[in-house]
């Protein structure tokens, strides 16, 4: 059964799917790998789309593919799907050009975070709601972590108290985003780090362990299990 959006909702989520995945391994781009037997891509969508304040999701999908990943999208949910660009960056810009200008709250979140709960998004868009300009998931960071000279020694042990492992989806108002890519002079893969450089501030709220990122062979196996326990 395809999920509706709200037509009444306030936000929009850009999917860039256009990469590679060369980490992944051989098999075709990322965001298409199967995972339990569906892309990556189809896992993302559902939970995109059962977030209740989605009114329009756009996916960025490799060139080649774009008509297939219509098809692929359709029985999941209503998705605009444009053509992805070389580089991550301009594939947002793409899907963010898709986005009317009355959707005041626009969500970029990773494919590759395929089992990320409606209820981080939820909370994502909550907090560009109540005001705040550009809003990122994050969970502490666990491991002890050594900053290294190019030689490989050990020059001193970071404080990880505060450092944050950052997630999808990222939040903005839409016209942060859209001011902070019209601006950019470089390619960035994270559209908060955009924000950060045109001098607006990005505040965390809590992640998810179920967010993570699927880029090693051995994080499909992990993402199958936890989708074997729920």
């Amino acid at each position: 059964m395809t999920a509706q959006l709200r037509a009444r909702g306030d936000v929009a989520v850009l999917v860039p799917a256009a990469g590679a995945g060369l980490r992944l391994g051989p098999g075709g781009p990322k965001a298409l790998r199967l995972l339990a037997g569906e892309p990556l891509l189809v896992h993302a969508v559902r939970r995109v789309a059962a977030a209740p304040s989605v009114r329009l999701i756009v996916v960025a999908a490799p060139a080649a593919e774009v008509e297939a990943v219509r098809e692929l999208l359709a029985p999941v949910a209503p998705v605009t799907v444009v053509a992805g660009g070389a580089e991550r960056q301009e594939s947002v810009a793409r899907a963010l050009a898709q986005v009317p200008a009355d959707i005041e709250i626009v969500l970029v979140h990773d494919a590759a975070r395929a089992l990320t709960p409606p209820d981080l998004i939820e909370s994502v868009a909550a907090a560009v709601r109540d005001g705040h300009p550009a809003v990122i998931p994050a969970l502490p960071v666990v491991d002890t972590i050594k900053e290294v000279d190019p030689g490989e020694t050990v020059l001193g042990t970071v404080d990880r108290s505060v450092l944050r492992s950052v997630q999808t989806p990222q939040g903005f108002r839409h016209d942060v985003l859209a001011a902070a890519h019209a601006a950019a002079a470089d390619h960035l893969t994270d559209d908060a780090g955009l924000v950060e450089k045109a001098g607006r501030p990005v505040i965390c709220v809590p992640g998810s362990e179920l967010a993570m990122k699927i880029t090693r062979p051995l994080d499909l196996i992990l993402a199958e299990a936890l989708l074997n326990l729920g």
